[in-house]
């Protein structure tokens, strides 16, 4: 059996029996999420992207559970000069962490992190997203991304039993798009992310699922905290 724990915005904690990874934690920035990055606990941290709410909670987490963070070559690198245990790896490549693999996919979007008080961008690498495979399940986390469409490729190559992706719009795809990215992954399940948790990026994501269904695709909203098992 395998879980998938929404924790707000793109954070996915996917479970399979002692063993966890958290993608994307992002907590104490989110006034939505009901869970604090000292109750989660996982074997690894993996990080789509370099900006700042998907990463705000990595370190502490990483820290405390001597876990591995697995990102982009530039951000991995980054993350280890903090200290912690990382692996690095790019688009197209694929991790064993045991009870899971993670293959990089690609996303369009951009990746960096801002040092405000140095009026600096530090380069975060090329943006991805993850089809990680446990227990014979196949779960796609899209990370930030522009509809494009080797979305229908992937989709075609992979047998996705849940797709993650975001709807926000502004920074990423909006509804309308990422319809079009659910029916191109042709996912089981399709789980909507990245919404609400800006008033930039409010969404209805009722009406989304709605959409979904009418196109004969399945959708499922999770609150943040909420537990699917697949």
């Amino acid at each position: 059996m395998t879980d998938i724990i929404f924790h707000g915005h793109s954070c996915v904690q996917i479970t399979s029996g002692d063993n966890s990874l958290v993608i994307d934690p992002f907590l104490r920035g989110n006034e939505l999420a009901v869970t604090k990055p000292e109750d989660i606990r996982v074997n690894s941290v993996l990080l789509t992207h370099a900006h700042m709410d998907h990463i705000l909670d990595a370190e502490p987490i990483a820290r405390a559970n001597n876990a591995p963070v697995v990102a982009n070559v530039e951000l991995a690198t980054y993350m280890s000069w903090k200290g912690l245990e990382t692996i690095g790896m790019n688009i197209g490549g694929t991790v064993d962490l045991g009870f899971a693999k993670a293959k990089m996919i690609q996303a369009f979007h951009s990746s960096g992190i801002t040092i405000a008080e140095e009026q600096r961008i530090i380069y975060g690498g090329m943006p991805g997203g993850y089809i990680v495979t446990v227990d014979g399940k196949t779960i796609l986390h899209a990370g930030d991304t522009a509809l494009f469409g080797d979305m229908k490729m992937i989709g075609d190559r992979h047998n996705i039993d849940v797709a993650l992706i975001p709807i926000g719009d502004h920074y990423t795809m909006g509804p309308e798009d990422a319809l079009q990215a659910a029916e191109w992954f042709g996912a089981k399940l399709t789980i909507p992310v990245h919404y609400n948790s800006f008033p930039i990026i409010r969404q209805d994501a009722e009406a989304f699922v709605q959409a979904l269904e009418a196109k004969g695709l399945k959708g499922q909203l999770l609150e943040p905290g909420q537990k699917l098992s697949i």
